[in-house]
């Protein structure tokens, strides 16, 4: 299946399960795999007949910085439910979280989840 691809969206965020990430704040990344068929899209070259990959940001920024989760799991699943339910377009999405700076006593580049859902996971 075709895909719109997001890599490497940033934002400033206040999720963990430690109070120092909700005070501190701390950057998470996403990747997002976004399946649809293309089609219609590259016949047409109209953005109707798409998903706006500005407008998935913006709902990614939307639930990242305005809802707290504790758990990146949590998270994860909040975009990808959000993103199912409100781009129709979308069949399908891959959803990767990472949190570089989780406070875990060892030298990591970045902790992350990923998770894979389908419209059926949320009887869409």
């Amino acid at each position: 299946m075709d895909r719109i691809i997001l890599r490497d969206l940033a934002f400033f965020a206040y999720h963990g399960v430690y109070q120092e990430e909700a005070s501190l704040g701390q950057r998470f990344y996403f990747d997002l795999d976004c399946f649809l068929d293309l089609r219609p899209a590259g016949k047409s070259d109209d953005d109707g007949d798409t998903v706006r990959y500005d407008h998935i940001a913006k709902r990614v920024e939307t639930i990242v910085t305005e809802r707290r989760f504790q758990l990146i799991e949590a998270l994860a699943e909040a975009v990808a439910e959000d993103l199912l339910r409100n781009m129709d377009k979308i069949e399908a999405i891959r959803v990767k979280v990472r949190k570089p700076e989780a406070p875990i006593p060892a030298i990591v580049k970045d902790i992350a989840v990923e998770i894979n859902r389908t419209r059926k996971d949320y009887d869409l």
